[in-house]
């Protein structure tokens, strides 16, 4: 017996109709795909989102095994994607986590295949790059959902028999059964609807001639039930697209990139781009303070750089670095749940950040909670953060300073996460005591407190710090000698004069207001 979408299921054997997907699978109502779902892939990609994002396909877009799929004319980037993919059984409206697995019939293998050269005109809907005849070929054989565990399912992809994808259900960010119950918060999931659940890292293009085969499995379960494999072989199409109609493939080296997988695969060169904070800028950023970096701000019209209310939780500390952010919002219970568990903004933040930055945190002033405790203080330690600046407080206060990681905050506080906020989000533009933060923004901070530079005027600015703290060194020495300060400080002409002379400089910092 054949699983068939399109007949009447009354008095048929259950357990008969979920044996083999065949060509009368054609006409599935709905074919939702998601975007990221399984770790490896959004590491290899760079991002980790925080709730699952999804895309239709058309029912035209089906095909089976042992079938072929066309790489249009002109083209380059026709990528393959293996896939479990869920078949639903019974009608699934607004159902909780806990019955969403009931509503799945069979599980079987799909390739989720994709045209980069047509990406980006649809801009993440995927419709054209999705969308082609034969792009989302599924079987060759169901297995029952009822007899597998969803944590326990495994999808591998071979091309033209060499193992390219190996992965399991283990390794995803948002459970199978997540997606289910989220798309049955915004409308019906009818039987026979398909959902396609993402693919794992290895993922790459194929041409015309390469053979693509993709299983699903269950190994742990008894008698070990597979989709077999499904087949799929590509083609060289000879029809050109007109650009008389429609948009024209093109690509890009980030969508060479994106298709193979990585630079290297795809033959481009490494990238190498200029750091936002070479080690030279770092060093006179070091050696300037933050009044003189300030003053240098404030002359170029800059008068928002600092972040007020923060003080270092090591005495001494000085940091120079670039911005990473991370922004809480305030406390509401229905954010919290879905926000505020498992892998939230915060732990993707301190997990991603990089060797020289400096997480930024927007708390919006409030010192009555932590922020961050011991915990992450050691994650961005080992992963060579250069410090914290938080308009909110600590936890494990102590602990967290004798980690060694510099932290400027509000102080002190004992409370865990979901006091007072939601972790929501990271990455963007923030707001930290009371100053704008950009990511990528050059973040200094010493005793005088902590300020923002826009990194196009870092340079010129250090450079002026750094000759104002020359000039004010010898006004110092002046004084000290028992010069009064009227005219010398700041430099009237008559003592710029000697100043030129005795130090062999004309600086252009101007005086320290």
């Amino acid at each position: 017996m054949i699983y068939d979408f399109e007949y009447d299921a009354q008095g048929v054997d259950e357990s008969a109709r979920r044996r083999t997907v065949t060509a009368s699978i054609t006409r599935p109502g709905k074919i939702i795909a998601i975007h990221l779902s399984y770790a490896s892939r959004a590491d290899q990609r760079g991002r980790r989102p925080a709730s699952p994002s999804y895309f239709f396909k058309p029912s035209s877009s089906v095909g089976v095994s042992g079938g072929t799929v066309e790489r249009p004319a002109g083209t380059e980037l026709l990528a393959f994607e293996g896939e479990i993919a869920l078949i639903i059984d019974t009608a699934a409206r607004n159902v909780s986590l806990e019955d969403a697995w009931a509503h799945v019939g069979g599980v079987t293998a799909s390739n989720d295949l994709g045209l980069y050269d047509l990406r980006a005109n649809d801009k993440g809907s995927n419709v054209r790059s999705k969308g082609g005849d034969g792009y989302t070929p599924l079987g060759p054989e169901l297995i029952d959902a009822r007899t597998v565990d969803p944590a326990a399912l495994r999808v591998r992809a071979w091309v033209n028999g060499e193992l390219r994808q190996d992965d399991t259900t283990a390794g995803l960010i948002f459970p199978l059964a997540q997606l289910v119950a989220d798309l049955s918060q915004h409308f019906t999931l009818e039987p026979g609807d398909v959902i396609l659940t993402g693919t794992p890292a290895g993922s790459s293009v194929i041409v015309p001639g390469d053979v693509v085969e993709i299983e699903v499995d269950a190994p742990d379960a008894a008698g070990s039930p597979s989709s077999g494999r499904l087949v799929t072989t590509v083609t060289q199409g000879e029809v050109p697209f007109d650009g008389d109609i429609g948009s024209l493939p093109a690509v890009d080296d980030l969508q060479r990139t994106e298709a193979w997988g990585s630079r290297q695969e795809a033959g481009l060169p490494a990238e190498s781009p200029e750091p936002a904070l070479s080690p030279e800028l770092r060093t006179k950023l070091m050696e300037a303070p933050t009044a003189g970096l300030s003053a240098q701000l404030r002359k170029r019209g800059h008068h928002s750089c600092f972040i007020d209310g923060v003080t270092a939780n090591i005495p001494g500390s000085k940091i120079v670095g670039t911005a990473k952010t991370l922004r809480f919002v305030p406390f509401r219970e229905d954010l919290f749940k879905s926000h505020g568990g498992g892998y939230n903004a915060q732990k993707r933040t301190f997990d991603a950040v990089d060797e020289g930055e400096i997480i930024v945190i927007e708390a919006r002033g409030d010192a009555t909670t932590g922020t961050l405790g011991d915990i992450l203080a050691l994650r961005a330690r080992a992963r060579g953060a250069a410090g914290v600046v938080t308009d909110g407080g600590v936890r494990d206060f102590d602990a967290v300073a004798e980690i060694g990681l510099p932290v400027f905050s509000q102080g002190a506080h004992p409370s865990v996460l979901g006091r007072k906020h939601v972790p929501w989000d990271s990455d963007i533009t923030i707001s930290c005591g009371g100053a704008t933060v950009q990511p990528g923004d050059i973040i200094v901070g010493d005793g005088d407190g902590v300020i923002v530079i826009p990194p196009a005027l870092a340079e010129q600015v250090a450079d002026d710090a750094l000759a104002q703290e020359v000039e004010d060194a010898w006004i110092a020495e002046q004084v000290a000698a028992g010069h009064p300060v009227d005219g010398l400080f700041p430099l009237n002409a008559a003592w710029r004069e000697k100043y030129e002379a005795a130090t062999g400089s004309a600086p252009e910092g101007g005086t320290r207001s």
